[in-house]
């Protein structure tokens, strides 16, 4: 989808879909002019992914219609992340980015501040009252932020 652009475009991803938008970066920095990531990790915790895929196992198949997926797509898709790490090459991001991450989400609260001592031009910003959920959580703060932003770059 992305590769129908001419112009650099801004990438704005919250959890897997941040994975997904770290890596299209990574793969082609030419192509992001700036990049949001929220709730996001760049080596993700094998333990972790494991749990999640037996909840995803447990979950009905309605719950993957409103993402687009079949639940066995999304369960291969996020087994094929067990192995992810771009510790080594997050520095080819040099864009502007943005890194967001509510202030109760434990497991995603470590990577924030990594990645942003490895992307040289990154903020990072926590997000009161939030979890993992900071869309739903927190959505005036989270709007605010990325509104902030977008109008600095």
């Amino acid at each position: 989808y992305c590769e129908n652009f001419t112009e650099p475009i801004n990438i704005c991803g919250l959890s897997l879909g941040g994975i997904i938008a770290l890596n299209y970066a990574i793969e082609n920095p030419q192509k992001v002019n700036s990049l949001i990531l929220i709730g996001v990790q760049y080596k993700v915790p094998k333990v972790l992914m494991s749990f999640q895929n037996i909840i995803f196992k447990f979950m009905p198949k309605s719950n993957f219609n409103q993402i687009g997926l079949e639940k066995s797509d999304f369960i291969k898709l996020t087994k094929s992340f067990k192995n992810l790490d771009f510790t080594n090459d997050l520095g080819k991001i040099l864009c502007p980015t943005l890194i967001i991450c509510g202030e109760k989400d434990i497991p995603n609260k470590n990577a924030a501040r990594q990645l942003n001592k490895l992307i040289l031009n990154s903020n990072l910003e926590f997000i009161e009252k939030a979890s993992h959920k900071v869309n739903t959580d927190n959505p005036k703060e989270l709007a605010k932020l990325i509104d902030n932003f977008y109008n600095k770059i």
